[in-house]
Formats: C-alpha cells, sequence, structure tokens
C-alpha cells in the first residue's frame, strides 16, 4: 500500500509567526492542510479536511465542534504515525489541553506530524511513500 507525503513545517511559523503575519487565517489554512494530508496519507483514515477546518472556523457558535475536531486530528496524527511504521506518539489529549496553552496544540501537531515525513527522509510533497501497516 502507498500514500502520499505532505509538507514538513516550521513548528514556530505554523504555532506563531503566520498566525501573526496573517491576523489567525493562516491557522484555518494550516488546519485544513493537515486533515488533506492525513486523508491522503492514508484511504484508511476518513476526514473531510473542510469540514475539520469549518469545525475549527464557525464551531465556536455551538461550542462543542472545535474541541472534538482538535481531539479526532490528534487521532488522525497517531494513525498516520502507525502507517508509517511509528509508534503512534501523538497524544490527542495532549494536544487537547494545549489548545487552551497559548494555542500550543498546532506547535504539537505539527512536531507530530513532522516525524511522519522525516521517517521517509522529508520527500517532496506529493512523493508516493510506502505504508507499513
Amino acid at each position: 500500500m502507498s500514500a502520499r507525503s505532505g509538507k514538513p513545517r516550521n513548528i514556530f511559523l505554523v504555532w506563531l509567526i503566520w498566525p501573526l503575519i496573517t491576523l489567525g487565517i493562516y491557522f484555518f489554512v494550516w488546519y485544513f492542510k493537515i486533515n488533506r494530508e492525513a486523508r491522503d496519507f492514508d484511504e484508511r483514515i476518513e476526514v473531510s479536511p473542510v469540514h475539520a477546518m469549518l469545525a475549527q472556523l464557525i464551531g465556536w457558535i455551538i461550542i462543542v465542534p472545535p474541541f472534538v475536531s482538535t481531539y479526532r486530528t490528534g487521532q488522525r496524527i497517531a494513525a498516520m504515525q502507525r502507517a508509517a511504521g511509528l509508534p503512534g506518539s501523538c497524544n490527542a489529549w495532549i494536544g487537547f489541553i494545549l489548545m487552551f496553552v497559548a494555542g500550543l496544540h498546532s506547535l504539537y501537531y505539527q512536531h507530530e506530524i513532522n516525524q511522519v515525513w522525516a521517517h521517509y527522509g522529508n520527500p517532496p510533497e506529493g512523493t508516493a511513500v510506502p505504508l507499513t501497516s
């Protein structure tokens, strides 16, 4: 089984710099992209990147969706790690808690995703890579 690689990103740019420069818009773009990368990496990971992003963007209206989406994204990242043959070190609960600490969940999640791409030698985005499980 093969998958498509995603893009390794600088964790500090993802967490602080780009969101500040874009007045917060980058976070939603990044969130869409990592969920799309999860879907494209392993076909067993079922996610609609648009729905995940909208849960963050407008889900606050009914309070719960951003929290559920953040937790499930952490689970998807752990599934990506396991599919790559790595231990599933991404803990969705840690990501959930870090959501309340200066939005550090984006830094944590990007760090965990970068481990997957580093396992494959940081190939160019979209490169076919083999899954081990």
